[in-house]
């Protein structure tokens, strides 16, 4: 989304591989959370430095500060953040699991990398279908796009070949070829 809209930013990498980097007091004051992602704008609404956490509120954020990438008209907005809702809720939290059984676990265990992948490759054809009739996730490329994205980028950790989805493919290769997002994705390198 940075890269979208062509905002200045620093990256501030946090180990979240070590378990203590997002932990530490400095970070909880960005996100009490501990997880990533964070951003920190020192031009927020009111002059003064706001620290947002989760994806989904960031690119929220990032949207109404910049008038990009979410529908002015009542349905394509609506549109997109039931979308961003979906990577929030569905993809998002069972991809992860996915990955984790499938690819950070130590010992296999079969009903998580089960149960987790099959939720994968439905919420797959949810998406496939969807995409069918249309070229992004709402009426134009929005924030719903640009949250989808990186989860689906990652189909090869929970096992999923594009092949079988063909208009997520088409999607994909579609935002995939954006300069932005080619740019984004490579950070941190």
């Amino acid at each position: 989304m940075l890269e979208e809209c062509g905002l200045p930013y620093h990256v501030h990498k946090i180990n979240i591989g070590t378990n203590t980097e997002q932990f530490a007091p400095e970070y909880l004051k960005i996100n009490p959370n501990g997880k990533i992602p964070s951003i920190v704008d020192p031009g927020g609404p009111d002059g003064k430095p706001i620290a947002m956490m989760e994806s989904g509120a960031i690119l929220v954020y990032l949207s109404g500060k910049t008038g990009k990438f979410l529908p002015r008209a009542a349905r394509g907005k609506y549109e997109a953040l039931q979308w961003l809702m979906f990577q929030m809720g569905g993809v998002g939290p069972m991809f992860g699991q996915a990955h984790h059984f499938m690819r950070a676990k130590k010992d296999e265990i079969p009903y998580g990398s089960e149960r987790y992948g099959n939720e994968a490759k439905r919420l797959y054809g949810v998406m496939d279908r969807h995409l069918a009739a249309r070229d992004f996730f709402a009426r134009e490329y929005s924030i719903a796009d640009i949250a989808l994205y990186p989860w689906v980028a990652r189909h090869e950790w929970h096992r999923v070949e594009l092949a079988g989805f063909p208009n997520v493919k088409r999607w994909y290769d579609a935002v995939g070829a954006r300069p932005a997002v080619q740019k984004g994705m490579a950070v941190p390198s």
